[in-house]
Formats: structure tokens, C-alpha cells, sequence
């Protein structure tokens, strides 16, 4: 699906856009929906397509209602403007999120990445007491708790990737952080039969971020792109929030995993390449592919949604001519090329 984006509103509009999955979805789901973290790099628009999904499958009014702590007031605002209810919440406080209102439907996005090295203790805290405290509050709500496909260790390129069933031994302290948010969750819903899902993403892509993002800034500014990771896979983020909303149907007792990205593998130098015929600038390059990368079997997502609407070159397109006419950044690198876990 390629688009051109006048501006930042235009670009929000076509990334709530909800999918006929997502319609027919809540067609088939009952009750209000609680988006847990919702004031992060996707929450907003994936907030706003639960909204516009519940609006356009119908029947009788139902709430949706997104949870941060909505530092930025003016989020919360465009949020509430598009008829999603907020409420400002700690998620670490364990009574606050026990004042959190009813749901039959729960996402979970909150989780922390960057700053690891410098406060370890902090992204533990961040990716376990949190979603446990969510997992306990909401133990009679379906389930979809994201996470991320770096819970896997690097895999040898030569192979197929990772698929839900590979061993969860990954690298650094934020990934093994992440394989105990999973683990935590999945307690608490054993316990208590919630059905859950782990919504394993990697990478999500839109214009203001990611890894094409990334690449074509680089090669913008005549900047080496580090080829240490040499591949990737992607998908937009649109797509991506269809999922995550779809997969609410899937949760299960006892709980299930799945990979959400692109089966495509990008190899990043082509990555580069592709972003450098569009901006006319031809890139340059630090480092040489490994053998290992994290590289993700995505294929069982494809089977239950089909494949992403939007395609890479049509990402890639989208996100070079945002770039291209001085688009802006959300100034949030992914750091895709980290090798150790390092974040």
C-alpha cells in the first residue's frame, strides 16, 4: 500500500487505518479494550485503530481506553480528540494498576530498551513487575503481551531462523529481561487460565522511525551504514498493529507465542542500496556481514493474517520521500546493528 504524507496528522491517519482483520476481529470479541504503555513510538496509532476498528465493526458502544503515564500532554489530548479515553497510571504501582478500569481486552506494550547498560536494575523492573502486575489485574481479560523477537539467541544466516518453538537463550541483559517478561506473564496466566498470547515484533517501520528509517538518514547524510547485522526483517507498522489487535483472538490457555515481522530476509547492504537510489546518494559502509543475525521464521503470523498489506519496497519508498522532503523524527535509533545485546 504506498501513500504520500502530506504531513504528521495524514501519516497518523493511514497508520490507524484499521484492516479488515482488525474489523472483523472485534466482530467476533466482546467488551472494552485497555491498551497498557500506550504512550510509546506505536501506541498512539495502534490506540487510535482500536477505535476506528471497534467504530466500523459496529454494535453496541464499547470503550477504549489508553494507559500511560502521558507525560506528554498533548498525546493524551490528540488521543481523547479521537475518541480514545486516557488515564495517566504508574504501571510499576501496583495499587494504581489495581484501580485501572475493566476490560475484556488487554495490550500490553510497556517495556525498556535503551539505557539498559547504564541502569540494568531499571529495564528488569520495567519488563517484569509491570506486565505481572497488569497479568495479575487483568486475569480474566484476553491477553497479548508484546515482546520482541531478540528473546532468541543470533542465528547462523545459512538457516531458516527462528521460529516460536527455538529455545529462548538470547544475548545481554534487556533480552533476558524480556524472555523473564514472558515468563512472569505466562505464571500468572496458568495460574489464573488467562488466555495470552506473546507478540514476538520485530521490526516495526514507519517513516518517523526504524530500521529503514535509520538506513536512509545515513545515507542521507553520508553517513557509513554498519553492515555488523547483516540482515533484517521489517514490517510496517500499520500491519504491525493489525496484528497485535487480530492477535487477541489467538490468545490461549495455556499461552502461545508468535513471531510478527516480514518473511522477507533484507539484507541491509541492499537495504542501503535501495535507500540510496531513492535519495540519490550513494551509500558507504563500516564493518562486513556476520555469519550470525537475528533472523525470525515469521511464518506462522503469515498463515493466521496472510501477508503484511504494505511491502518492504513500498516502506521503503514511503519512508525515503518522508525523509526526502525533511519529514520528521521521532530521533529514536534502533539500534538494530548491536551484536551483543549491549543497549
Amino acid at each position: 500500500m504506498l501513500e504520500s504524507f502530506a504531513d504528521v496528522a495524514a501519516l497518523e491517519e493511514h497508520l490507524s487505518r484499521p484492516t479488515l482483520g482488525v474489523v472483523e476481529t472485534f466482530k467476533c470479541l466482546d467488551g472494552d479494550v485497555v491498551i497498557l504503555g500506550a504512550g510509546g513510538k506505536m501506541g498512539p496509532t495502534l490506540s487510535r485503530m482500536v477505535r476506528r476498528g471497534l467504530d466500523a465493526a459496529g454494535g453496541k458502544a464499547r470503550r477504549v481506553v489508553a494507559v500511560s503515564r502521558f507525560s506528554d500532554s498533548q498525546a493524551r489530548g490528540a488521543l481523547e480528540r479521537h475518541g480514545v479515553a486516557t488515564v495517566a497510571c504508574d504501571l510499576m504501582d501496583d495499587e494504581a494498576v489495581g484501580r485501572l478500569p475493566d476490560a475484556a481486552l488487554v495490550i500490553h506494550m510497556t517495556g525498556q530498551k535503551f539505557g539498559t547498560t547504564d541502569a540494568p536494575e531499571r529495564t528488569w523492573a520495567v519488563n517484569t513487575l509491570a506486565p505481572y502486575l497488569a497479568a495479575r489485574r487483568y486475569r480474566r481479560s484476553r491477553f497479548v503481551l508484546f515482546s520482541t523477537g531478540c528473546v532468541y539467541p543470533l542465528l547462523p544466516v545459512s538457516g531458516p531462523g527462528a521460529d516460536e518453538s527455538t529455545p529462548l537463550t538470547p544475548l545481554g541483559e534487556y533480552a533476558n529481561a524480556c524472555v523473564a517478561r514472558e515468563r512472569v506473564v505466562a505464571y500468572e496466566a496458568l495460574a489464573s487460565g488467562m488466555p495470552l498470547l506473546h507478540f514476538r515484533l520485530c521490526y516495526a517501520v514507519e517513516p518517523r522511525y526504524g530500521v529503514i528509517h535509520d538506513v536512509a538518514r545515513a545515507v542521507a547524510e553520508g553517513r557509513p551504514v554498519d553492515l555488523g547485522m547483516g540482515y533484517v526483517h521489517l514490517i510496517w507498522q500499520r500491519d504491525a498493529s493489525a496484528r497485535a489487535i487480530q492477535s487477541l483472538a489467538l490468545a490461549g490457555s495455556p499461552p502461545v507465542a508468535l513471531n510478527v515481522t516480514g518473511v522477507e530476509r533484507v539484507p541491509v547492504r541492499a537495504l542501503a542500496q535501495r535507500c540510496g537510489a531513492r535519495l540519490g546518494r550513494a551509500p558507504t559502509f563500516s564493518g562486513a556481514e556476520g555469519n550470525e543475525a537475528w533472523l525470525w521464521d515469521a511464518r506462522a503470523s503469515e498463515r493466521h493474517f496472510g501477508p503484511p498489506e504494505t511491502t518492504t519496497d513500498e516502506a521503503v519508498a514511503m519512508v525515503c520521500e518522508w525523509i526526502a522532503r525533511g519529514g520528521a523524527s521521532l530521533g529514536r535509533p534502533t539500534h538494530f546493528e548491536v551484536r551483543d545485546g549491549t543497549f
